[in-house]
């Protein structure tokens, strides 16, 4: 069947005969379909039943947040489809169950979440989530890990490689948007209004341009595991006591640290939002204070799991146990574990500064700042977002895990006032 878009209108008669919707939510004949994607690239539908509710996905052949004028190929379903298995398989439980996939109509149909929030509303509300930090760390471990040349044979791995190689169209944009354009005056650019006066030194600051060129060039060339490749609170879905990651449609292999960047990255843009999102000075510090623990919490869960990984599963094609265990070094597989982890530290520093810049120079924004309704706060809110992001790329050689929080307290006193 040739690709069509899907409406509410047409959805059921479509996809009526479809055993994946009709065993879980019965016939057609009573399903309620409401449309809800507020993301950049898809339609996504909540189809309603008698015995429950689904989601569905489909791609457009264009992205969504621009038009038909920038079109995007459909096979990014496919990737998305393919990661999920992956991330299914490797961190049980932690992404919703994929219940059919059809590659002509480019469209996935899933578990819908419920009672499941997107983390951003959440952030912006100031609720807590006190299995954040674990839940994320292990995915992270456990994803990145388990889809590297530490567990992977060469030929699984390099078979892997090339199927997700075939993304080059979403790894485009990630090359584009992230790492270049919020660094000159793109044409996707925007910004609020009254920024420039610090748009203007960030710019000029040769360090950090060079900065967020060894970021991108490391994107492109350090193929070391399978990435989600656009982990942000967004691609969150949270309760209290659960966290599902979804759409990894930009699944590609890269380097350990991307994921890891980008999660702790919209931490701190969401930590510098608070001041648009209290009654007044002051009311949210608290809640200032946990979104900082999570973003310490959750490297150190990472670093954990990563170490008991590489102690119980390093069977790939990568620091061999022969080379060290086997020969009676343990001490030399530890040092080299020592090694990897400070690597995986620098390079995620060096993708968290450049992801703060681009959700506030690039074309897509995040909720945090963008729903605070007073324009002078929400200013200082970024201002203070870019300076944090500025200096975490430029000094990702000497920052510590205790640094950040240092950081991002001092410049939250300090800058514009």
């Amino acid at each position: 069947m040739t690709y069509a878009a899907l409406t509410p209108e047409t959805l059921p008669r479509r996809l009526g005969d479809l055993p994946a919707l009709t065993e879980r939510i019965g016939p057609p004949e009573g399903w309620k379909v409401a449309e809800v994607g507020d993301g950049n690239l898809n339609l996504v539908f909540i189809v309603t039943g008698e015995r429950g509710q689904i989601i569905v996905k489909q791609a457009l052949p264009y992205i969504r947040l621009v038009g038909d004028s920038w079109p995007l190929p459909l096979n990014r379903a496919f990737f998305e489809y393919h990661a999920l298995m992956r991330q299914s398989s490797r961190d049980p439980g932690r992404v919703p169950q994929v219940f059919h996939f059809d590659e002509a109509q480019a469209l996935i149909v899933m578990h819908y979440l419920s009672p499941h929030v997107i983390l951003r509303k959440s952030i912006v509300r100031g609720v807590q989530h006190p299995h954040l930090a674990t839940h994320m760390g292990r995915f992270l471990a456990r994803n990145l890990f388990r889809g590297s040349a530490l567990s992977l044979s060469g030929r699984v791995l390099r078979e892997d490689m090339a199927l997700f190689a075939a993304n080059h169209a979403l790894a485009d944009i990630s090359e584009n948007l992230v790492f270049s354009d919020p660094y000159f005056d793109a044409k996707l650019n925007r910004h609020t209004p009254g920024l420039e006066p610090f748009i203007a030194p960030l710019r000029a600051d040769r360090a950090l341009r060079i900065a967020a060129q060894e970021a991108k060039h490391a994107f492109v060339s350090k193929t070391e595991t399978m990435l989600h490749g656009d982990l942000h609170s967004g691609s969150l879905m949270v309760t209290p006591d659960d966290t599902q990651v979804i759409d990894p449609e930009f699944a590609i292999y890269g380097p350990f640290g991307f994921d890891v960047g980008m999660f702790m990255a919209n931490l701190l843009l969401a930590y510098h939002a608070q001041s648009g999102h209290e009654a007044s000075p002051g009311a949210r510090d608290d809640y200032r204070e946990w979104l900082l623990v999570q973003l310490t919490e959750v490297w150190r869960v990472f670093a954990a799991e990563f170490r008991h990984l590489w102690q119980t599963e390093r069977s790939g094609i990568l620091y061999e146990r022969r080379v060290f265990e086997d020969v009676g070094d343990s001490l030399g597989a530890q040092a080299a574990l020592i090694h990897v982890l400070k690597e995986i530290w620098r390079d995620a520093l060096a993708f968290c500064g450049v992801e703060m810049h681009r959700r506030i120079l690039g074309l897509a924004h995040v909720e945090d700042l963008e729903s605070i309704p007073d324009p002078a706060t929400r200013v200082l809110a970024e201002a203070r977002a870019l300076e944090t992001g500025r200096i975490i790329a430029t000094s990702r050689h000497a920052l510590t895990l205790g640094d950040l929080p240092l950081l991002a307290r001092d410049i939250e006193r300090t800058v514009a006032r």
